[in-house]
């Protein structure tokens, strides 16, 4: 019978604190986002991040990890997309202009969005992958998963809502829009930096 095991649990909790509180594409976002749209326009971005990461965990747990290993060509396929989408939306940040803008011409990232940009976003397949092999709360995959995804909800939502809220409370400063546009473009280049372990595999695999 599968069940959950307690003798790991400090190991699963310590790695969702520090994979989900330490800077990645999702929370160089989500400072920005706070910056330009404040935290309650974030929200729907901030619960989007997290109910992608639990269902990104779930899927590796129901099999897509063994895809991988079986198929390694659609992990390097995946790596490509994010590569491309990343630098659009380092693009997107860079480029963004006053706080204050005319209705519909900017907005923060939805809640569908979001979700979806777990199934690119680099960091996000290493957090799940790593926990699904490294971290064993259960003899099952499929339950160590489940285990897995209900501890980067608990722990990883509180972390991501603070870098959000950091932005947040930096508006006032941030409010004059050459300031605006210096972070906006620091913001954009930290995304971009974020991809360099990616860019480095596969000039690796091109030599």
């Amino acid at each position: 019978m599968s069940y959950v095991t307690l003798s790991a649990l400090p190991a699963g909790i310590l790695f969702a604190l520090v994979t989900t509180i330490t800077p990645g594409p999702n929370n160089t976002m989500l400072l920005a986002s706070g910056v330009n749209f404040g935290f309650r326009r974030t929200l729907p971005h901030l619960s989007g991040i997290s109910l992608g990461v639990v269902l990104l965990m779930l899927s590796v747990g129901i099999g897509l990890g063994e895809a991988f290993v079986h198929f390694p060509v659609l992990y390097t396929v995946l790596e490509v997309a994010s590569v491309a989408y990343l630098l659009y939306l380092a693009w997107k940040i860079g480029t963004s202009g006053e706080l204050k803008v005319k209705s519909g011409e900017r907005r923060p990232m939805r809640f569908h969005e979001a979700i979806a940009f777990q199934w690119v976003n680099p960091k996000a397949w290493m957090m799940v992958l790593t926990a699904a092999t490294t971290i064993h709360l259960s003899e099952s995959y499929s339950m160590n998963a489940v285990a897995m995804a209900v501890i980067f909800y608990v722990i990883g939502f509180p972390c991501i809502c603070l870098w959000a809220g950091f932005g947040t409370a930096m508006r006032q400063v941030l409010a004059d829009p050459k300031r605006l546009r210096i972070f906006n473009v620091a913001m954009a280049l930290l995304l971009v930096f974020s991809l360099y372990p990616i860019a480095l595999r596969l000039i690796g695999m091109s030599a």
